[in-house]
């Protein structure tokens, strides 16, 4: 039989248990949504500079195109899932 202890009466909930995050532990553990965003958009944008040069065929231009493509639809895809996230 399992009974609650104190400790668990005490956690305030936005404790974090270090079994569930080993992080919890040595610091900080979080995420930087803002850079992130901030990063792959400039990636993305740098790809499409990168379409100027010495290129002798186009298969280098369709990759730097789906890859700069696929980075700033997925920052757009990730602001509008942040912004509609207290819907669900």
């Amino acid at each position: 039989m399992i009974v609650a202890g104190k400790a668990v009466e005490k956690r305030t909930g936005t404790e974090v248990d270090p079994r569930d995050e080993p992080s919890a532990e040595w610091g900080w553990h979080g995420s930087f949504p803002k850079a992130t965003r901030a990063g792959a958009l400039v990636a993305g944008i740098l790809m499409f500079v990168m379409l100027y040069g010495n290129h002798q065929n186009r298969t280098e231009d369709i990759v730097l195109i789906v890859i700069g493509a696929t980075l700033i639809l997925g920052v757009l895809f990730d602001i509008r899932r942040s912004r509609t996230a207290w819907r669900r």
